[in-house]
């Protein structure tokens, strides 16, 4: 693998906010003409390009008032509701268990899910999302608007639950915490790098 490698970027607001567009056009209309269509057809540029909906950045800001989102909210379940609930999902994961059980008779049973579990799978996903899958001589699949969300759940995963870790739970967070930021800030200054556009040539004398 070369000392800098090139990098698709992803966005998925584009995608989400192409699904919503073509939720709200009627049946009849045209579809809209790709934006890559109208650009030149000119070689590919060095590094990644960042693609940004500015009608998706402009309905995310314009959020509901507190009052009217809390409106919409479904009303409490009761505490014997949630018990309820707990047990029948409980009951249904294990027959769901000794269903693969019996298919399977060398697998055993699956343990307890953990905070670390939690934080592990956060850390999965950052990593993947920054490209951390790609084989050997493929360009990876950088997605790093979702891996910045991820890194920031991670965030205030920690915040919230400060205080109430237990010594080994708290030492997994803060080191996958740190791990992640180090990885998006390297990253980051990666693409940065090569979204630069060249120097001139020197004019010759």
């Amino acid at each position: 693998m070369s000392d800098n490698p090139k990098f698709e970027v992803i966005d998925r607001r584009k995608f989400k906010a192409d699904e919503e567009h073509e939720s709200r056009e009627p049946a009849e209309q045209e579809p809209a003409t790709p934006a890559a269509a109208s650009e030149p057809a000119a070689g590919p540029a060095p590094g990644p390009r960042l693609v940004v909906n500015e009608g998706r950045r402009e309905a995310s800001g314009a959020s509901a008032p507190p009052a009217e989102t809390a409106e919409e909210m479904p009303p409490l379940p009761t505490p014997e509701e949630s018990h309820q609930q707990k047990a029948a999902y409980d009951a249904s994961a294990q027959r769901i268990e000794d269903l693969i059980r019996a298919q399977n008779p060398g697998v055993g049973a699956q343990p307890p899910m953990t905070f670390e579990h939690l934080v592990q799978q956060f850390y999965l996903t950052a990593m993947l999302q920054m490209g951390a899958a790609a084989q050997e001589g493929e360009t990876p699949r950088v997605d790093i608007v979702g891996a910045r969300a991820t890194i920031d759940l991670l965030g205030i995963l920690a915040e919230k639950t400060k205080g109430n870790l237990t010594a080994q739970e708290d030492r997994t967070l803060e080191t996958v915490l740190f791990d992640v930021r180090m990885a998006f800030l390297e990253l980051s200054k990666l693409i940065s790098l090569q979204s630069m556009p060249s120097p001139p040539p020197p004019k010759g004398r």
